[in-house]
């Protein structure tokens, strides 16, 4: 009895789909549902680095519009204050490490 053609390229194409599931979709998935979390849990002074590098520290949260007021540093005596996206953050700094999504 022979096997069908149909049949014995189901075998190959189910172990490759798990291979490419468990090596790359899955991983993706959980990293992501992480850096949510980190996102999720920003807080007043924690420090954060955003996508396009710049480094600051948070002064205030508005959850409702997703965005962040971070201070930057200083120049002439004065706080340089930036607004930024919330979905910019990129790392959470802890004892200055980077931090991705804890």
């Amino acid at each position: 009895m022979a096997e069908s053609p149909l049949i014995s390229m189901l075998f190959m194409f189910i172990p490759m789909a798990a291979i490419i599931y468990f090596l790359m979709i899955r991983p993706e998935q959980t990293r992501r549902k992480k850096h949510q979390a980190m996102l999720e849990n920003l807080t007043k002074g924690d420090e954060i680095v955003t996508n396009g590098g710049l480094h600051g520290k948070i002064l205030g949260v508005d959850n409702d519009k997703k965005i962040l007021l971070i201070s930057v540093g200083e120049v002439n005596n004065q706080e340089m204050k930036v607004h930024i996206s919330l979905s910019s953050v990129a790392f959470l700094k802890k004892g200055g490490e980077l931090i991705e999504g804890e």
